[in-house]
């Protein structure tokens, strides 16, 4: 992960954001889910900082999407109760896994502010990004 790839992935969730007419903010973390890169639309929710950054921290941390990860944790969940402070489990955080046969997480993408199908759609955009780099 590095910084020049990590903006253009903010701007490429940004740029989804508008074609769903929302607002987000946007979050991309390296494999220890320390941030890399940060933006915060104009008018965004103030939520959205927090809850961005926690989804893609919470994607790095259990190696796979916060989408995936929100069943695990409902009541009945293998994980239930892991939700709170740093971990944010529901859709919009996406894990970002190096090319290759290890596969090894080196970061993720997570987005805040729309709706959880908003939030998806724009962390795939970002994500898509590092799937042709």
């Amino acid at each position: 992960m590095n910084l020049e790839l990590a903006l253009r992935m903010c701007e490429a969730a940004v740029k989804q954001a508008v074609r769903e007419g929302t607002l987000v903010s946007v979050a991309v973390v390296d494999a220890g889910g320390h941030l890399v890169a940060f933006q915060r639309m104009d008018d965004a929710e103030i939520s959205g900082p927090d809850l961005a950054s926690g989804k893609a921290y919470t994607s790095v941390a259990h190696r796979m999407s916060t989408a995936d990860l929100a069943p695990l944790v409902a009541p009945g969940g293998a994980l239930y109760g892991l939700a709170g402070d740093r971990y944010v489990c529901f859709g919009g955080g996406i894990p970002l896994r190096e090319q290759g046969e290890s596969g090894r997480i080196v970061g993720a993408v997570g987005v805040s502010g729309g709706t959880v199908a908003q939030d998806v759609a724009c962390a795939e955009a970002a994500a898509a990004l590092w799937d042709r780099a």
